[in-house]
């Protein structure tokens, strides 16, 4: 890859905040034509409900193999240059970015096309797991929809 400048692929997992330029810009690359940055964010109301904080736990060392599993299927099914996903752990504020994937390829349509199918794919397969503590201090486990077994399609 012939990177715009040097660029260190960011953490897979991390327990400090996303560096969402250093994402990007570990994307760059001078055969790309499109890079595209997706980042989830905590959101201070939910269902009408005021949210303090998400709090995020993962098995990290497999979450780590399903996150490389993912960019790289990603890469070759959408004709990526190139791909980067990291995902925070711990307290995230509302505000702060929870996730960020990044996709390079040579058009947009296949670079925005990625980062959605990544994010879906991040949410049902990844052993991630998201609480949400609400205005009386109270966390609530969530995950958004059934998980399907290890290597079965999503629904």
């Amino acid at each position: 890859m012939s990177h715009a400048g040097p660029a260190e692929p960011p953490p897979l997992l991390t327990w400090e905040p996303i560096d969402t330029t250093g994402v990007l810009a570990s994307v760059a690359d001078r055969a790309a034509g499109a890079n595209v940055l997706f980042t989830g964010t905590t959101r201070g109301v939910t269902d009408g409900l005021a949210t303090r904080r998400l709090v995020y736990e993962a098995h990290e060392p497999l979450a780590r193999s399903l996150l490389v599993r993912l960019r790289d299927e990603a890469a070759g099914r959408f004709g990526l240059v190139a791909c980067a996903v990291t995902h925070r752990l711990g307290s995230v504020g509302v505000g702060e970015v929870s996730v960020a994937v990044a996709a390079s390829a040579p058009h947009r349509r296949e670079a925005f096309a990625a980062a959605e199918w990544l994010m879906e794919r991040i949410k049902r397969e990844v052993p991630i797991w998201k609480a949400e503590e609400g205005r009386d201090g109270v966390l609530d486990w969530l995950h958004p929809e059934p998980v399907p077994p290890h290597g079965a399609p999503p629904p």
